[in-house]
C-alpha cells in the first residue's frame, strides 16, 4: 500500500481542481510531472534451459514436464503419461520401465515413444506441477 501512495503522490499534487487527467497526462508526457515508478519487479526465470521440452519441442522431459505434455503423443495420455509422472524423478529414460504396474502394451507405447523423451535433472519450480498443471475443466 506504502508503494502504490508513493506513486501515485505525484500525479495526486499535480491533479489540483479544475485540472483535467488530459492536462496531467499532457505534463506527464512533457516532463512537467513525473510518471510514477512502480519499483517491484519479477524475478521470473526465463533462461531455465529445459524449457523447450515442457512442451514446446518434439522432445519430452519425463522429469519436468506436466501431464498434459504427452497428449501430443497418441496412447500415452492420460494413463502412460500419470504413471510417468507420478513415479518421477527419473536418473535415465530407461528408468520409466521399472513402474509397478505398467503392463507390456504400456511398455510398447513407451518404446514407442522413446527417442522422444529425455530426463533432465528435476528443476522444483516445474517438478511441483507434473500432475496437475493447474488446468481445470
Amino acid at each position: 500500500m506504502k508503494v502504490l501512495f508513493a506513486c501515485l503522490l505525484p500525479l495526486a499534487a499535480a491533479l489540483q481542481p479544475g485540472h483535467t487527467r488530459r492536462a496531467l497526462i499532457q505534463q506527464i508526457a512533457t516532463g512537467t510531472v513525473a510518471a510514477p515508478a512502480f519499483v517491484q519487479v519479477a524475478n521470473a526465470d526465463v533462461d531455465y534451459a529445459g524449457l523447450p521440452y515442457l512442451g514446446g519441442s518434439t522432445k519430452i522431459d519425463i522429469n519436468n514436464a506436466n501431464v498434459r505434455v504427452y497428449s501430443k503423443l497418441p496412447g500415452m495420455y492420460p494413463t502412460v503419461a500419470g504413471k510417468i509422472t507420478t513415479n518421477g524423478p527419473y536418473k535415465s529414460v530407461s528408468d520409466v520401465y521399472a513402474i509397478k504396474g505398467l503392463s507390456d502394451k504400456e511398455k510398447s507405447i513407451i518404446k514407442k515413444y522413446e527417442p522422444r523423451l529425455i530426463a533432465l535433472e528435476p528443476s522444483p519450480m516445474y517438478v511441483i506441477d507434473r500432475i496437475n498443471n493447474g488446468l481445470y475443466r
